[in-house]
């Protein structure tokens, strides 16, 4: 199974920007999806998940009412739309994705830088 993470660039303050990660080699739709960063210095975080059937959803508080975690499951795709983006969002931006959706991921993709500019 191989995650193509792509969407992520240089946008202003304020700015938004739509990550897209794309499976292949096995169909994810039974998988909880996840989004989640690493900032320089920093450990990695969980941003947002989203479980098989999209019903139900986790935001960290820090990207609460800025960022949408969705999916399409019949193109295999996690998206997550990035809103109100602040420079404190800057990190590489990793999607995975877990059979079990209790935190235990299964496959990752090699994730996408998200600079935003003050």
């Amino acid at each position: 199974v191989q995650l193509q993470a792509s969407g992520g660039g240089l946008v202003q303050a304020g700015g938004s920007l739509r990550l897209s990660c794309a499976a292949s080699g096995r169909t994810l739709s039974r998988y909880t999806l996840g989004w989640f960063r690493q900032a320089p210095g920093k450990e990695r975080e969980s941003v947002a998940t989203i479980n098989w059937s999209g019903y139900k959803t986790y935001y960290a508080d820090s990207v609460k009412g800025r960022f949408t975690i969705s999916r399409d499951n019949a193109r295999n795709t996690v998206y997550l739309q990035m809103d109100s983006l602040k420079p404190e969002d800057t990190a590489i931006y990793y999607c995975a994705a877990s059979y079990d959706g209790y935190g235990r991921y299964d496959y990752w993709g090699q994730g996408t830088l998200v600079t935003v500019s003050r």
